[in-house]
């Protein structure tokens, strides 16, 4: 396990003369063992965070800290060393096409030396780990989107990594595949203790394995902490768009829309009770469910509901309210859901 510090990290890059700032004054403390989550939009400047923990983008300033040594004072064989023990798994697989499986696997550990029978040994200990224990003479080609980052993930291991970055490695997958590579990567946290690290920009990958999260906006930090708070009531607006994704093949009805609009998440010991009958019935005022949705976050399930409330105020200020007096999670949306 490692303890990865981020400190004041900035980069920069000139492009045709001009100075763009992909990350701005980033400041992270990731815990060892944890599954930490960074998400945000795209051009949003996470994917230039990921590659800077391991210094494949040197910052333009700040430090990088694993276990306390600073990734800057390194010689590079001292570097290429810290290196071996990160392993890294991208949405494209990056698998070498002419090899097998097994081939795939063994690379990195015949790079750093290791001896080959030795290797497919190791290799094979991993396939099973990553549940392709018959696919080892198979080639890339053969394999499908989810079988190959099963791959990919079995390679990133094969070093003994002690971190493991995950740059939108569930991207390019359907969304069963991304629950079993999700739960895969579960499995494996749980059983080296190994720190995870996940980049992506959807919140459903961060709520179904990460207890931890950053949102980067425009390359700075916007919002950090645990997920579950953070899903609960988000504070920033770029928390919000996130947390209130539009789903796939869900069309908003218009005609539902009101100014007042908010959002409620229901926990554990209010999952059961009939709230919003409850609450029209009570006071006595109509309210439209505009989207109703449950959410596995740290393998809990958790309703959210947005509601479109009477438009006078002291409508608005009785049903939320009532809402917090049953133990829910209240927020105002502001703009479109």
């Amino acid at each position: 396990m490692s303890h990865i510090e981020i400190k004041n990290l900035t980069k920069q890059f000139e492009v045709k003369g001009d100075t763009i700032t992909a990350l701005n004054n980033i400041s992270l403390s990731i815990e060892r063992g944890e599954i930490y989550g960074i998400i945000g939009m795209s051009g949003a400047g996470k994917s230039t965070l990921v590659r800077s923990i391991n210094f494949l983008e040197k910052p333009t300033d700040g430090q990088v800290l694993i276990d306390g040594v600073d990734l800057a004072g390194l010689r590079p064989v001292e570097l290429r060393k810290k290196r071996s023990e990160i392993g890294m798994i991208f949405q494209n697989f990056n698998l070498l096409e002419q090899r097998n499986v097994l081939g795939n696997i063994c690379f990195p550990m015949e790079i750093a030396g290791r001896n080959r029978q030795d290797a497919k040994a190791y290799a094979r200990e991993l396939l099973k780990t990553v549940g392709l224990e018959e696919k080892e003479k198979a080639y890339p080609s053969q394999l499908s989107g989810g079988q190959k980052q099963r791959v990919a993930i079995a390679r990133a291991l094969a070093t003994d990594s002690k971190i493991l970055l995950c740059d939108e490695a569930t991207s390019a997958l359907d969304p069963m595949t991304t629950k079993s590579i999700l739960k895969l990567l579960k499995e494996i946290n749980e059983r080296f203790r190994i720190t995870i690290v996940i980049i992506t920009h959807q919140m459903s990958v961060v709520t179904e394995i990460c207890q931890k999260v950053a949102i980067i906006d425009n390359g700075s930090l916007a919002e950090e902490g645990d997920v579950d708070k953070i899903f609960e009531s988000p504070k920033s607006d770029a928390a919000k768009e996130l947390i209130y994704e539009k789903k796939e093949g869900i069309t908003p009805v218009r005609a539902l829309k009101t100014s007042n609009q908010i959002r409620i998440v229901f926990k554990e010991n209010s999952s059961y009770e009939p709230v919003i009958a409850n609450a029209v019935l009570t006071l006595r005022k109509p309210l439209n469910i505009l989207m109703a949705d449950t959410r596995n976050v740290g393998g809990t399930a958790r309703g959210e509901m947005i509601l479109g409330l009477p438009e006078d105020e002291d409508s608005k200020k009785s049903f939320i309210a009532y809402f917090r007096e049953k133990g829910l999670v209240v927020s105002e949306v502001i703009g479109d859901v």
